[in-house]
Order: structure tokens, then sequence, then C-alpha cells
């Protein structure tokens, strides 16, 4: 559960990084929210994530836009089945295309656009109750390591976004950032992201 988590816990928080830095009104926003919940003096810790709604609205979004896992992890028809009229016969390997299902524009306003906002609009479950948002899968299948996964990203972006603020290499535009993605298994970003951190905190903060 642990070794699986690695490379998707840090691809999310790199697609997240890479969304917050195109859209700065989303992190000056998120800021706003820890800088009032936690205030300028103490850093982000798992207990104040109940508190960060507009953070694991981020969360919720960047997984959506961008799953680790595009396709999961392949599953096998146990019985014949017909889904969506198609028959599906028993000892078929099915792939689910959650990427496509996330950005279907007949369930999704502006599927293509990275705004948070929606999932304070709408409360939408992340762990496998409503099939419009599957990162971790559902059923018995679901991933394991959701929750884990859910809380390291959390807590990454969390303290990326409170103790910086985070801005294109010089030269850029945040228009610039390139957001190919690489295929595979799990979906790196074509050209790693690079970014410029500026310090928002007391300095005492940032010594271990």
């Amino acid at each position: 559960m642990i070794t699986a988590g690695m490379d998707t816990s840090a691809i999310s928080v790199e697609w997240a990084m890479a969304e917050l830095v195109r859209n700065p009104r989303v992190q000056k926003k998120a800021q706003e929210e820890l800088d009032l919940v936690i205030g300028m003096e103490d850093i982000v810790k798992e207990t104040d994530f109940s508190r960060l709604p507009y953070l694991q609205c981020i969360v919720k979004e960047a997984l959506r836009l961008h799953p680790p896992t595009p396709l999961m992890l392949p599953h096998k028809a146990t019985e014949d089945v017909k889904i969506g009229g198609y028959n599906i016969p028993k000892g078929t390997v099915v792939h689910v295309n959650v990427w496509a299902i996330a950005r279907d524009p007949t369930i999704w306003k502006d599927p293509l656009t990275f705004r948070p906002e929606r999932f304070l609009e709408e409360d939408v479950d992340i762990k496998g109750h409503d099939y419009r948002l599957l990162p971790f899968g559902a059923g018995r299948r679901v991933c394991p390591g959701a929750q884990l996964g859910l809380n390291l990203v959390e807590l990454m972006l969390a303290r990326l976004l409170h103790q910086f603020s985070w801005f294109p290499p010089e030269g850029l535009n945040v228009d610039d950032i390139d957001m190919t993605e690489r295929p595979g298994v799990v979906t790196f970003m074509a050209k790693p992201l690079e970014a410029i951190p500026q310090p928002r905190l007391s300095t005492h903060l940032y010594a271990r």
C-alpha cells in the first residue's frame, strides 16, 4: 500500500501545484483560508484538515482533472454482464477510463477548467460512492490506501501553500507551463514542473 502510494501521491501534488501556479486566484484564496485558520505563526497539521474545506476542494479538483492512474488497474468480469448495451463476457479484462469520466461535459460544467469551487456548490464523494469522480476506484476493489493518499496530498499541498507563494520561472507566463501528460500506467507530467517559491511565514518556522 505504501509503495503504490508513493508515485501516485507525488504525481497528484505536482499536478495540483501546476494548476495552482497557473491559477493565482485559486492559490491566493487557499492561502487566505490557511492564514485565517492556521495563522502566520504556526504550521499546518493533519488535525487542521477539517477546518480547511477549500483546500479539500483543491485536492478533489486536482484528482478530477489529473487522476494519477487514468485507466485504473485492470479488472476482470467474474460473470457475464451487460453494461450500457454492451455484452461483457465472463473473464473479460476491463479498464475504467476515470480520466474521461471526470472530463465528460455531460456531467461536469466547464470540465476542462480548474475550478475547486464546484465542490463547494455540490458535495461529491471521492472514495467510490459517486461514479463521476473515481480516482481511487469503487466497490470491493477500491484503493485500500485512499485515506492515506488523501492525507499525504492534503498535508503536502497545505504546507507548500501556507509556507510559500509560488510563481512561474522568470520569463514565463502562467500559460507557458506545459501541462502535457506522459502516457503510462501512472500519468506523470511530460515536463516536470518548475516554480519559484517565495517564503510567507516567520523565519523560525522554516527551521527543523
